[in-house]
């Protein structure tokens, strides 16, 4: 049985699911973590138009089946919803994550708990001010180091004779404890600090340096010096004061109508900024990265519009007309990529998580770029080709470091949007069906960036 739900292809009656977050969200890892693990197909919904935090969480649909407004927030094609971050990952693992065995089951929930309840507390106690968004408080932050020393002491006899935490493979419980020691290990633990607890590091780094992790993650760097409350960095991160009102003369009869303008004022306050929690405003709260496309003129091809045809309209009848008649041949380019190694790829679930993978570590670029990438083949006999375009003349992957991670597993040949190979590639890779002649394999399953 093969289902088509919203420009994804499902084998066997799989269910298309949809993660709402904010980019970078370390709570939303452990259920990206665990959906690579079980190859759970999910769509991560992190930016403009999918979702944009702050605004889609607020409105009456999203509050309808998400009460709190908060995010990470999950839903399937079936209508089924889950908020909190621990619901979302146990539900997207598999039997191996959660734990094989009554016992082991119940080892993962042991660690689950350790985490939220030993780590993270103590961690943004001592963390948060290093970031700004958090006065110092040195006798809390003194106690908070206390607190993670001996949650690094359990951790650290613990895994003095294991690899992880339950088993001897990544559980559930590995997920959520790394994902919540990441601002630790990249904020404050230092090379001195973290010494007596080298059982801790190493599986921390044994982790972090897992397939699965590194297509959510990226590249983790451990922290060089620790990290200190930097007091005018707060300073500049506080919402600023209004002035207080002069006071008027004329005593109590005076001050009678100054009390009605105040009550008018505070009747016409506006309603107060969506509250997060620390964790949530750690990210909120890092400063925005330039633009690295600033420096191309504008253009009057409207991405967004395009894809809101491409996501609710049909592809050959109103998508593609679209795109042609709009696209702007100065302003952005078309590419045609193939991937290096089609020898190393074994097991379809694990060549569309390679596609997965790449697309979680190019989060930042959807705003100007759109692809749709295809496994064609079956198990031990694939290949991986796709059609991007971008924002500008050139490949958009130079312009920042952090999308440099996977396109130099590609083939990349410019084509010509005026020729008709071009535009015959175009329709078969947007609309997933035709000939392709060039591949020489049959369509298996796409994915879709946008």
């Amino acid at each position: 049985v093969v289902l088509l739900l919203d420009k994804t292809v499902w084998l066997f009656g799989g269910c298309f699911r949809t993660l709402y977050t904010y980019p970078e969200n370390w709570r939303a890892f452990k259920a990206q973590i665990a959906a690579q693990y079980s190859g759970a197909r999910l769509k991560v919904a992190s930016s403009s138009p999918a979702f944009t935090f702050g605004q889609t969480n607020r409105t009456p649909a999203f509050l309808n089946n998400f009460p709190l407004g908060k995010v990470p927030a999950y839903q399937g094609d079936d209508g089924f919803c889950l908020f909190e971050s621990n619901a979302i990952a146990h539900y997207l693992s598999n039997d191996a994550l959660r734990g094989a065995t009554p016992q082991a089951t119940a080892e993962v929930m042991q660690w689950v708990s350790f985490a939220d309840s030993e780590i993270i507390p103590p961690a943004s106690a001592w963390v948060f001010p290093t970031l700004g968004i958090m006065q110092f408080n040195k006798q809390a932050t003194e106690q908070a180091k206390e607190d993670v020393k001996r949650a690094l002491a359990v951790l650290n006899q613990h895994l003095n004779t294991r690899t992880f935490l339950v088993g001897e493979r990544v559980s559930l419980a590995d997920i959520t404890v790394v994902c919540s020691m990441l601002w630790l290990y990249k904020q404050v633990l230092e090379p001195s600090f973290r010494q007596p607890y080298s059982n801790v590091t190493r599986w921390f780094v044994t982790c972090v340096n897992q397939p699965q992790f590194k297509a959510v993650l990226g590249e983790v760097k451990l922290c060089e010096k620790m990290a200190q409350f930097d007091a005018k960095k707060f300073a500049e991160m506080q919402p600023k004061k209004e002035a207080p009102p002069k006071k008027e003369k004329g005593g109590k009869e005076a001050a009678k109508p100054q009390e009605k303008k105040e009550k008018k004022k505070e009747e016409k306050k506006p309603a107060p900024e969506e509250e997060m929690d620390d964790c949530d405003a750690v990210l909120a709260a890092e400063p925005k990265a330039k633009d690295p496309f600033a420096h191309l003129p504008k253009s009057a091809f409207v991405m967004d519009e395009f894809k809101r045809k491409y996501s609710n309209e049909d592809t050959l009848t109103v998508a593609l007309p679209h795109f042609w008649e709009n696209f702007d041949r100065e302003g952005y380019s078309i590419w045609y990529a193939v991937y290096k190694y089609p020898e190393e790829l074994t097991l379809t679930f694990k060549s569309c998580n390679l596609i997965t993978g790449m697309f979680q570590r190019l989060d930042k670029l959807r705003k100007n770029a759109f692809a749709s990438v295809i496994l064609f083949g079956t198990n031990n006999d694939s290949n991986i080709s796709g059609i991007w375009v971008f924002r500008g003349q050139e490949l958009a992957f130079t312009l920042c470091q952090d999308w440099q991670i996977d396109y130099e597993s590609y083939e990349w040949r410019k084509l010509d949007p005026n020729s008709e190979e071009c535009k015959t590639m175009v329709k078969e890779y947007f609309a997933w069906e035709g000939d392709f002649k060039h591949v020489g394999k049959a369509f298996n399953q796409g994915k879709i960036f946008k």
